[in-house]
Order: structure tokens, then C-alpha cells, then sequence
């Protein structure tokens, strides 16, 4: 099962891209990777046009339609008939930012333990009957949700329906089944983080950075807590958040809204509401303006690496026009090799390897900017972190023109175009968003908010960034008795 973290590529918020072109989500996972190897390709060449203002901004999911069962589960529609396959995604609104103190890691242990089989169907049965029919499965946790998703034939939509409404509330666990299934979560965590330098660095720098907030806990949880989980605290965990009332069911490919409704009305239309869940209120992290730095050294770490990080709105939290200007922002200065740090730090003074920027907006809370960079050979880390400042503060000063921000818009705009083409990008956009309280307007009308900022916009964005409010990651390389 995936953990969609902010250390992962694979699981969580996209590191370089919005909430609506999160083809991470996508949802999901060290801060930036410390390999950093932003040396790809924008989608569009530097040399790109600006949209044409008098063409209209493309629209994401034009024909997505939405509605809501008796029982509370929220439903959307994501036509794509371009072949005869679905994507069918459960989401709950629970993450491990949900967790009950002292229970870390319990979302993600039970999106685990949610495969071992119900009442109606045995263990196995489930994912057997995904593979004989052809499909794909998979699920994975983040902060702010869980998520559970088939891809199958058109004509198989009722039966992945079915068998998702029945684990909804027939969930069976035994102390036989648990205990080795926690095991193997105590094994993900040890091959994923703590055998990770990038990882612990990762964990370390989010404990710094969200004072007083969940997620400055792994989501996968911490060993000690992880280990004390237990039957009772999965079905406790599961009978409070997973019920029809906390879920959104997202079925993207080639339907129509009447079949999805009828189908949903006759699997998921059956389950009954079986909590109310608690509102979700979480403590604020402050924003310190106290220099802070966390290092972690490994022989192991074959490139050095340094990252700033600032705490920073989020889409839900932010003014209208913020987010999408620190989404521009992120882009024009630090995007691929094209972007401004890239071309400065790499190729003209040829101080860096890979440099980049990133705007991690898919939280529900404060989300996070970073800057980062891998230093080449005979360049100290404390130095690149110096020269990534000052080129920062420079290219804001000095080179972030018109021009600039013009491609960074284009390339956002064509990379949500090309985000279209993927039936599974568009459920988990759609899902995610939904999922961390936006809205499916939201979605649609991003690339139109995109287009209407202005420079002032940007400027603006750009203005936030105190850097004693930062907290500095160092990636080191050390001999083996010197891990640290």
C-alpha cells in the first residue's frame, strides 16, 4: 500500500505542481528528493508562449458532473469515453493528521487491515476478482485522506462497487490477521524511512517545521506507537471515520452520470450512516522567526543536498489569487531545468547539480515553499545554501520579469491540458481536492485563476519569504561510524 507523504514521489502532493495539476496527488512523499534531479524537461520549452488572452482558459473536467446519496456519500462523474475502462476511487476524509494521540500510523495501518476481508467476502476475494477480471488496485494514506481505487472494464463497475460498499461496514479483523499485517507495516516504515537518509531527514525536518501540528508526525507513525496498535484501535479508528457521510466516491471513464447513480444507489445507496464524524479541528503551527536547521548524515547519501522550507497558506487557507501565485511563483524560479535557479545555479555559475523551487499546496493545513539544492564537487553545503538565498533574493529583485512569468503560466496551463489525457490523474485530482475541503469549481476554474494573475500578484507572493522564518535542511555524506 502507498503512503502519500510529503517524502515520496509516488504518494502525496506533487512537489512541483497545484492541486489541479497534482498528478500526484498524486498524492503524495526527504522534502524535496534529495537527488534532486529537476534536470528534465518542462512540458513547455522556454521559449513557449503565453496563453492567448483571447482564447479561453482550458476548463478541467468541463463535463464533470456531481450529486449526493441519502446517506450523506458524495458522488462525481468524470465522463471519458475514449475507452472502456473506469477508474473507481473511494475516498475517506481521514488521514494521519486524524489520529487519535498516542495512535500514530493507525489511518495508514488500517488502509492495510482493510484488505483482510468482511462478512460477505473472505480475504483475498477482493483483490483475486480485480486481477481474473484484469484491473489494476491500490489504496494509500496521506495527511488528509485515504483513498481506495480499482481500474477495471466498463461492465465491472457494479462488482468493484459492491465489493467497496461491503468493506465500507463489514470489515472483519482478528488478532490473527493484525498482528502480522503490523509487522509488515514495521517493516514498510524501516525500508522506507528509517533506512532512507533522504527519509529521515524528511521527518526530522517536518517535526521542526509544524511545531504543535500532526503533521509534524510520520504519517506511516512512529515504531514504538506502531507497534502498540492493536485490533481494538483499528475497529475503533474504522466504525468512527468510515462511513458514507465522511466519503467521496469519485468513478472517472466510460459512464454517465445516470449509470453511476443507479449503480451507487444500489451498492454504496445500501450502506448506512454509521457515525457522525468529528469536526476536524487541528492546532495551528506557528511561524517562528527563530533560524532553525536540521542535518542528517549518512554514508549512504551519494549526493549532498541542501533545502529551505517555509510554512506558507495552502489553497484552503489562502486568499484568492495567494496559492496560485506561490503555484507561479514556484514554477517560473525553480521548475525544471529551464527555470531561473536552474539556469543560474547550474548552468551559468555552474555552482549546483540540480536547483530548484516547490509549492506544496495539497494540504488542508499550512502547506510548504521550498527552495533546494544539490551542491557539485568543492562547494560546501553551507555555502550552496548562501548562494541559494542570494540567487533567490535576486532573481526576485532583478529577473523575474514579465516574460518570465508569462511561461511559467503557459507551462501550468499546458501541463493541466496534458493532465486530461490521464483518466486516473483526473480522479485523483478531483478526489484530493474534494477530500481537504475544496471544491469541484474550484478544480475547473484553476487554469482561469492562473491566467488572470498579475505581477503584482506574484510580487506579492514573493514578499512572504522571511528567512528566519525558514527551517534549513542539510543532507550530508558521512564516513559509516559517523552516521548521524
Amino acid at each position: 500500500m502507498a503512503i502519500a507523504t510529503a517524502h515520496r514521489p509516488e504518494h502525496g502532493p506533487d512537489r512541483r505542481r497545484s492541486l489541479a495539476v497534482a498528478l500526484a496527488l498524486a498524492v503524495c512523499l526527504a522534502p524535496i528528493p534529495p537527488a534532486l534531479a529537476q534536470t528534465a524537461p518542462s512540458t513547455v520549452s522556454e521559449t513557449a508562449p503565453s496563453p492567448v488572452e483571447t482564447t479561453p482558459a482550458p476548463v478541467i473536467g468541463a463535463d464533470v458532473s456531481t450529486f449526493t446519496l441519502d446517506n450523506g456519500l458524495d458522488v462525481v462523474v468524470i465522463p471519458d469515453r475514449r475507452a472502456p475502462v473506469v477508474t473507481h476511487m473511494i475516498w475517506y476524509k481521514v488521514g494521519s493528521a486524524d489520529e487519535p494521540p498516542g495512535k500514530s500510523g493507525i489511518a495508514h495501518f488500517l488502509e492495510h487491515l482493510m484488505f483482510k476481508g468482511t462478512s460477505t467476502h473472505p480475504e483475498g476475494e477482493f483483490s483475486r476478482v480485480v486481477t481474473e477480471l484484469g484491473g489494476q488496485e491500490n489504496a494509500f494514506t496521506s495527511y488528509d485522506y485515504t483513498a481506495y481505487y480499482q481500474r477495471v472494464a466498463k461492465e465491472h463497475l457494479g462488482r468493484m462497487m459492491g465489493f467497496e460498499a461491503d468493506r465500507m461496514q463489514n470489515l472483519v479483523l482478528t488478532d490473527e490477521n493484525v498482528a502480522p499485517e503490523r509487522q509488515v507495516v514495521l517493516e514498510e516504515r524501516a525500508m522506507r524511512i528509517d533506512s532512507e537518509p533522504g527519509a529521515i531527514l524528511g521527518t526530522g525536518l517536518d517535526a521542526v517545521l509544524y511545531l504543535q501540528h500532526p503533521y509534524g508526525i510520520p504519517i506511516i507513525g512512529y515504531v514504538d506507537e506502531i507497534a502498540a496498535l492493536d485490533r481494538t484501535d483499528a475497529i475503533a479508528f474504522y466504525d468512527r471515520f468510515y462511513t458514507p457521510n465522511n466519503a467521496i466516491l469519485v468513478v472517472a471513464g466510460d459512464v454517465t452520470t445516470e449509470e453511476v447513480r443507479r449503480l451507487a444507489e444500489e451498492t454504496y445507496g445500501k450502506v448506512p450512516r454509521r457515525a457522525e464524524p468529528p469536526v476536524r479541528e487541528r492546532p495551528f503551527a506557528p511561524i517562528l522567526e527563530t533560524p532553525r536547521e536540521v542535518s542528517h548524515a549518512d554514508p549512504k547519501v551519494q549526493q549532498e543536498s541542501v533545502q529551505i522550507t517555509w510554512l506558507v497558506d495552502s489553497y484552503r487557507l489562502a486568499e484568492p489569487g495567494e496559492a496560485e501565485a506561490l503555484d507561479v511563483l514556484a514554477e517560473a524560479i525553480g521548475g525544471g531545468s529551464t527555470s531561473l535557479l536552474f539556469r543560474d545555479l547550474v548552468i551559468d555559475r555552474k555552482l549546483a547539480t540540480g536547483a530548484g523551487a516547490a509549492y506544496q499546496s495539497g494540504f488542508r493545513d499550512q502547506a510548504q515553499f521550498t527552495l533546494y539544492a544539490a551542491p557539485r564537487e568543492g562547494v560546501s553545503l553551507e555555502t550552496m545554501r548562501t548562494e541559494l538565498m542570494d540567487a533567490f533574493a535576486t532573481i526576485l529583485k532583478e529577473r523575474l520579469t514579465d516574460e518570465e512569468i508569462d511561461r511559467a503560466k503557459a507551462r501550468l496551463e499546458a501541463d493541466t491540458v496534458y493532465a486530461q489525457d490521464s483518466q486516473q490523474a483526473l480522479a485523483r485530482i478531483f478526489g484530493s481536492t474534494l477530500a481537504i475541503g475544496g471544491t469541484v469549481a474550484e478544480v475547473q476554474t484553476w487554469p482561469a485563476a492562473i491566467r488572470a494573475l498579475t505581477r503584482a500578484d506574484i510580487e506579492a507572493a514573493a514578499a512572504a519569504f522571511d528567512p528566519k522564518a525558514a527551517v534549513v535542511g542539510y543532507l550530508r555524506n558521512a564516513p559509516p561510524e559517523e552516521r548521524s
